[in-house]
């Protein structure tokens, strides 16, 4: 007897009496039960970009994300499906790694480059060790204030919309750990780091405060998360690879 598949959803037995259809077993859905998925996330994806992404690629509508990274930051991004997005809040407590860079000599309203450059000052004065005694001071447990450019709520109200229109906004610090700052290397006006840091921590925010502190002004030029708790975006697929994936999956 002979059996082969024939359109994945019906198989063709050859037997003593004749060829006839007898239908196969649905394949299950492991993304629908639930997985957890690591997303390397691309420049100038949202977040919700790549969740609406991975929603299509496995065709199941209980997706979600473990903590937002902006438009122009790229990285490790946790999707969770099925039951699994009952551990998202559990994920996004984690601790997590960042590396970037941050830009001395000017300030921009969103704190990154989202908007333009203002301010300019000069950094001439800056030195190596100043600029890494900086880091001290942000070091620990410490009281920061969240961009107003951010999708924290006010009132009911994203706080980002208040902003675009004008309106002046005022946000209270909020306490965040900074577990570890460092600056990995300096080329004026450029400083890169790494930060691992507990959840609640902008680090637009860091980068803004950071330039304050050595009087020049900074903001956020590049970032990329490379940690969350123990999942590593090294680990992680791009939306290529992913989609690359899912096709050998079903061709098996």
């Amino acid at each position: 007897m002979v059996t082969e598949p024939i359109d994945g959803n019906v198989i063709l037995r050859a037997g003593p009496m004749g060829l006839h259809l007898r239908a196969m077993e649905p394949v299950p859905n492991i993304y629908a039960e639930g997985q957890v998925i690591l997303i390397d996330k691309p420049l100038y994806w949202t977040s919700f970009d790549a969740v609406r992404k991975v929603r299509w690629l496995v065709k199941t509508k209980k997706v979600g994300h473990a903590g937002t990274l902006d438009p122009l930051a790229t990285g490790l991004l946790i999707i969770c499906t099925g039951k699994f997005t009952k551990k998202i809040n559990e994920y996004m407590a984690q601790e997590k790694e960042y590396t970037g860079t941050i830009t001395l000599g000017a300030v921009t309203p969103t704190y990154d480059l989202e908007s333009e450059p203002q301010d300019p000052r000069p950094t001439d004065d800056l030195t190596e060790s100043i600029i890494r005694d900086a880091t001290a001071p942000f070091t620990g447990a410490i009281q920061q204030v969240p961009p107003i450019h951010s999708a924290i709520k006010k009132d009911g109200k994203r706080v980002y919309k208040l902003a675009r229109k004008g309106i002046d906004v005022k946000l209270e610090p909020r306490a965040v750990t900074i577990y570890e700052f460092e600056i990995t290397a300096i080329e004026l006006p450029l400083v890169h780091f790494r930060v691992v840091c507990s959840t609640g921590t902008y680090i637009r925010s860091l980068a803004n405060d950071f330039g304050a502190a050595l009087g020049c002004g900074g903001y956020l030029s590049a970032l990329r998360r490379t940690r969350i708790g123990s999942f590593l975006a090294a680990d992680g697929y791009t939306i290529e690879a992913f989609e690359k994936k899912l096709a050998e999956d079903q061709n098996g």
